[in-house]
C-alpha cells in the first residue's frame, strides 16, 4: 500500500453558531489543509497518481472557500463550519473528484492554527 500527501491553505471567516465563547463571533483563519490518499497500483512509470494532479484538484476545492464567509457558503448554511466539518467537506469533494483514479481519499486534516487541528477519515 502507497500513501500520498498533499498541503496547502486557504483564508476565510467563520463563527461557530451556538458556541458560548469567542468563537461565536465572526472571525478567520489562515487554514492549513493536509490530504492523504492511498493505493497499492503504480502505474506504467511507478507512481500511484501525479502530485500535481492531487494537487490541482485539492486546490479547486479550497478555492471555494479562499477568502469567504464560511458561513454563507451552500454547504455550511445549516451545518457549522467547524474544522470537523471542514474536513469532512473537503474529504468528500475530493472523493468526488478523484472518483475512478487508482487512489482512495484516505484522510484530511483542517488546522485552523498550528497547534489546533482536526481530520476525517472514514473508520
Amino acid at each position: 500500500m502507497f500513501e500520498l500527501t498533499v498541503r496547502d491553505e486557504f483564508s476565510a471567516a467563520h463563527q461557530l453558531r451556538g458556541y458560548e465563547g469567542a468563537c461565536e463571533n465572526l472571525h478567520g483563519h489562515n487554514w492549513k489543509v493536509e490530504v492523504a490518499v492511498r493505493g497499492s497500483q503504480l502505474n506504467e512509470i511507478g507512481i500511484l497518481i501525479d502530485f500535481k494532479e492531487l494537487k490541482k484538484a485539492l486546490k479547486e476545492i479550497l478555492s471555494e472557500l479562499d477568502h469567504c464567509h464560511l458561513n454563507e457558503h451552500p454547504a455550511f448554511r445549516d451545518l457549522n463550519p467547524s474544522s470537523e466539518n471542514l474536513a469532512r467537506f473537503i474529504f468528500e469533494r475530493l472523493e468526488e473528484k478523484l472518483a475512478g483514479k487508482p487512489v482512495e481519499v484516505f484522510r484530511v486534516t483542517v488546522c485552523e492554527t498550528e497547534r489546533s487541528c482536526a481530520s476525517y477519515f472514514r473508520g
